[in-house]
């Protein structure tokens, strides 16, 4: 009895040559359908992010801008309900790069691009009204820089020119802001776009420029009112006179409180007005002898013989003559001579006028500065260490140690009673219980939704392929080829059973046929008692052989 021949690997094309026509058209669906699957898992998976490249957009640039994406083969599409307009993420600040050199968009506002297209046999009219939109359009161009503002609509009123003097008329502008949501302008950005509206157009005062918000707010009431109110600079100025202030006090208690024990608030009262004082003084006249000569006169005259009563008459009956000096020294032995009399009549006068001492002083006062400071001052109470038991308590501060720390908060911040400073300070226990903000969940966090979102589109990826992998194609290839390997055993079996003169052995199960020598021998006796005709044309086929 010879061995039975090694089985051959079955082939693919051998499998598939093997399957009737319902199981090749279950097979071709089965693959038609993987395949399908996969390549909507590839195009999902290579999807791009689209984001908003431009919200609000004109008809015009709208237009504009789509026909320059569809030249560049850049896919876009359309955002539900808000009208945006959306392209790949990856792709936004490239495309808004390249739209920028084309000069796209426009904002729905024309510039002086308009005067390119003057036509000819335009009137003067239509040129000038095109030339108030062009700077119209270019003012608001440039009030859209500003972070704050999101748009911008600028209206000149600019009057006709006239040859007489008191019909002329000085041009006006208004200007309507729209501000990004949360921001605001200050008064020193207000006072920047009045006078860039105003230096823009001739002859246009900065009075004559009104702003409004979106909001109709009116903004430029802030510039009108700017000589009674103080702007940002003297506030940036009040603020950093109080920081400065508050880090001295702490710097100097900080020793001795702690880092965390002492709190300082400083309310500081700046004069901001500017005062120019002129004063002119005069002092009373010093000593002669001290005094500085400004000019001097001697007269002396002789008349002749005179008696010491004098003649009476319309001479000596005169009033006496004003001093025309503010001191005057009498001439020595005059007062002698005249009382005792003398042979003649000798007159001497003489007048000395001195310098004044006079004072001009002109002050400007410096702007900024202090008028009043009001400190408050808040200390925590004392750690105290028991030395037996090592136990820490807190205990405030004793008045003396109070009046201690006083005295050195006044030395740090300058304190004039003159100028009616105010110092309060309070030793009480802090609260040291702190609201703690809950932390923001990891799954809440926005960068991990979107690492989620894409970890998760991967995985339904990966999930989708390993189940037509291992769900679909491998249990289909593995029937296959558990149906080849059976086709291919019941065709040994038959070849073995032939070869022993076994032609009913391919009536067999595949159990009987992978039975050893022994369980073929019982079955062959079996069969002999069964069926004896088989097993006579056996015998006779043997001995034809022989």
């Amino acid at each position: 009895m010879t061995d039975t021949p090694n089985n051959p690997a079955p082939s693919i094309a051998g499998l598939l040559l093997g399957l009737n026509a319902q199981q090749k058209m279950g097979l071709i669906v089965a693959v038609a359908a993987t395949v399908a699957v996969l390549a909507g898992l590839w195009m999902w998976g290579q999807t791009p992010d689209y984001r908003v490249l431009y919200a609000n957009l004109s008809d015009r640039d709208g237009g504009a801008i789509i026909e320059s994406l569809q030249q560049q083969n850049i896919p876009y599409k359309f955002a539900e309900g808000g009208g945006a307009l959306l392209v790949p993420g990856n792709l936004v600040h490239e495309v808004r790069l390249r739209l920028a050199s084309q000069g796209l968009p426009k904002g729905g506002t024309v510039g002086f691009e308009l005067m390119e297209t003057q036509k000819f046999g335009t009137s003067q009219f239509l040129e000038q009204v095109n030339y108030q939109r062009a700077l119209e359009g270019e003012l608001a161009r440039s009030m859209q820089t500003l972070a704050a503002v999101e748009n911008a609509r600028v209206h000149l009123a600019i009057p006709k020119p006239s040859v007489f003097v008191k019909e002329q008329q000085k041009p006006s502008a208004s200007v309507v802001l729209a501000l990004h949501p949360g921001r605001t302008l200050d008064p020193g950005q207000v006072n920047g776009i009045i006078h860039l509206v105003s230096s823009s157009i001739p002859n246009m005062p900065a009075q004559s420029v009104t702003v409004l918000d979106q909001s109709g707010n009116l903004l430029s009431s802030v510039h009108e009112g700017a000589g009674q109110t103080m702007d940002a600079t003297q506030l940036k100025y009040v603020r950093e006179i109080e920081q400065d202030y508050i880090k001295r006090i702490e710097a100097i208690l900080i020793p001795i409180t702690g880092q965390q024990n002492v709190k300082a608030q400083v309310t500081a009262n700046i004069d901001f007005s500017q005062v120019e004082q002129t004063a002119e003084t005069f002092k009373p006249n010093q000593q002669p002898n001290a005094a500085t000569i400004r000019s001097a006169q001697t007269l002396e005259a002789l008349n002749g013989v005179t008696t010491s009563g004098g003649v009476p008459g319309a001479l000596s009956n005169q009033p006496p003559v004003p001093a025309t000096a503010p001191l005057t020294r009498p001439v020595a032995g005059q007062a002698a001579a005249a009382a005792a009399g003398s042979a003649a009549n000798t007159r001497k006068e003489a007048t000395m006028n001195y310098e004044v001492d006079r004072t001009i002083q002109h002050t400007k006062l410096p702007v900024g500065s202090i008028r009043r400071l009001s400190v408050a001052v808040v200390m925590n109470n004392r750690n105290v260490t028991d030395p037996k038991t090592g136990k820490i308590s807190s205990k405030p501060y004793t008045d003396a140690e109070k009046a201690q720390i006083t005295a050195l908060v006044k030395d740090a911040m300058g304190f004039d009673p003159k100028r009616g400073d105010s110092l309060n300070l309070l030793n009480s226990a802090f609260n040291n219980e702190q609201e703690t903000l809950p932390d923001v969940p990891l799954w809440k966090q926005p960068e991990m939704q979107a690492l989620a979102k894409e970890i998760l589109k991967y995985l339904l990826i990966a999930g989708g392929v390993g189940f037509l992998i291992f769900g679909v194609i491998r249990p289909a290839f593995k029937n296959l080829a558990a149906q080849a390997a059976a086709q291919a055993e019941a065709a040994a079996a038959a070849a073995a059973a032939q070869h022993h003169g076994h032609h009913a052995a391919g009536q067999y199960t595949e159990q009987q046929a992978q039975n050893s020598y022994e369980e073929n021998l019982q079955l062959a006796k079996e069969l002999t008692k069964n069926d004896p005709k088989i097993v006579a044309s056996v015998v006779k086929e043997w001995v034809n052989k022989e």
